[in-house]
């Protein structure tokens, strides 16, 4: 499987080429176009009907497509439904979580998975269960705005607005927190973060969907004006 970006960085597109048999997991959505001879169906989990009901409380889709190259080589072209970035990321027999929608692609040797994360994640606002990325291989993320990485030494921290936030190693450790109380929270705009620690590896997004929506909001006329 060999992957190409165009686009990049701000309306990013994954063009594909599958070898003869060879497969490429989707989220419902992300595909653009196919080639002739790609097989398309939907799984309704990688992993049985425990981690189909886990997904649905993560907030992820409940199903993935998965897209086949038969009877020879095909082509598939993936894209994001926010403008932005996408980035791809190796695994090698480990974990890599997700917030909502930073899911994109991957090969199929990846387990798609939902995990409780416990009331942290349910309070940082990354969803009830961060979606895991599990096993040796390929995945692609996306972001709305560019995709920034940091990498954590042991020991160093950093702070992340959780509305920011897209993707961390299972090797990270976190805390979330409020910024300031009741009244600071609402007069600064600002609310949850993350509090990372090293080592590992953090993703965020530049830009938020959420604050994009509320510049707009007050600006788009209703039925009834």
């Amino acid at each position: 499987m060999e992957t190409t970006f165009t686009h990049q960085p701000s309306f990013t597109h994954l063009v594909v080429e599958l070898a003869a048999g060879e497969t490429i997991l989707a989220e419902p959505g992300a595909m653009v176009g196919h080639s002739p001879n790609v097989e398309i169906s939907t799984t309704s989990s990688r992993d049985g009907l425990l981690s189909s009901a886990k997904s649905m409380l993560g907030g992820e889709s409940l199903v993935v497509n998965e897209f086949t190259a038969e009877g020879g080589p095909g082509e598939v072209r993936l894209a994001p439904p926010t403008p932005g970035d996408v980035k791809e990321h190796e695994l090698q027999d480990e974990t890599l979580y997700t917030t909502d929608g930073a899911f994109l692609a991957s090969s199929p040797d990846i387990d798609i998975d939902s995990e409780f994360g416990g009331l942290k994640s349910m309070l940082g606002g990354a969803s009830l269960t961060p979606l895991a990325l599990k096993g040796t291989g390929t995945a692609y993320i996306d972001a709305y705005g560019g995709l920034e990485r940091l990498d954590l030494d042991p020991g160093e921290s950093y702070t992340l607005d959780n509305e920011h936030l897209i993707a961390w190693d299972d090797s990270v450790e976190f805390e979330t927190r409020r910024v300031g109380g009741l009244k600071s929270t609402l007069l600064s705009g600002e609310g949850l973060v993350f509090d990372f620690t090293g080592p590992g590896s953090v993703w965020y997004q530049t830009r938020d969907v959420d604050s994009f929506v509320g510049i707009l909001a007050p600006r788009i006329q209703t039925s009834d004006s």
